[in-house]
């Protein structure tokens, strides 16, 4: 009986910490940090923390060079300054801060290469492993919605 009784404090401790890192694990998972698959699998944006928002650049591109073999270009930027700049390494996303419900994200701005244009965005977590991303102008209602799927390595 003796044993039993010292074996109980180690056993409440190995409950704690497999419950301390089973809340890191889903705090993790309800997250859109990470890397993302947009629709149709043309790229991989990855979304980090940036100051008190986050943001999101392409890291994957599954065309990444143009007809003449080099590296596209933001070509359809509205800024001529910036059609030179490269489409790989792009922050397209930026600005999102928690909307207070839960696994959603809001005040963010998505970057549209292939119309050069830059829409509000909110982001929804449907799932661990499901991002919406809809951009729009003026009000949600006015957009588009895509789903991107988390790229697992």
């Amino acid at each position: 009986m003796q044993r039993t009784n010292s074996l109980l404090p180690i056993a409440s401790l190995v409950g704690v910490v497999m419950f301390f890192f089973g809340s890191l694990t889903q705090v993790q998972a309800e997250t859109p940090i990470g890397q993302w698959m947009t629709e149709g699998d043309l790229s991989r944006v990855e979304i980090f923390q940036c100051e008190e928002a986050l943001c999101g650049r392409i890291v994957w591109l599954k065309e990444p060079n143009s007809d003449d073999g080099k590296p596209k270009v933001d070509i359809n930027n509205e800024d001529e300054a910036l059609r030179s700049r490269a489409i790989m390494g792009l922050e397209i996303v930026g600005g999102f801060i928690p909307d207070g419900r839960e696994n959603r994200w809001r005040d963010g701005t998505i970057y549209n290469p292939q119309d050069g244009k830059t829409y509000q965005c909110t982001m929804k977590l449907k799932d661990s492993n499901t991002l919406q991303v809809r951009g729009y102008v003026l009000v949600p209602i006015l957009g588009k919605t895509q789903t991107w799927t988390r790229h697992i390595d």
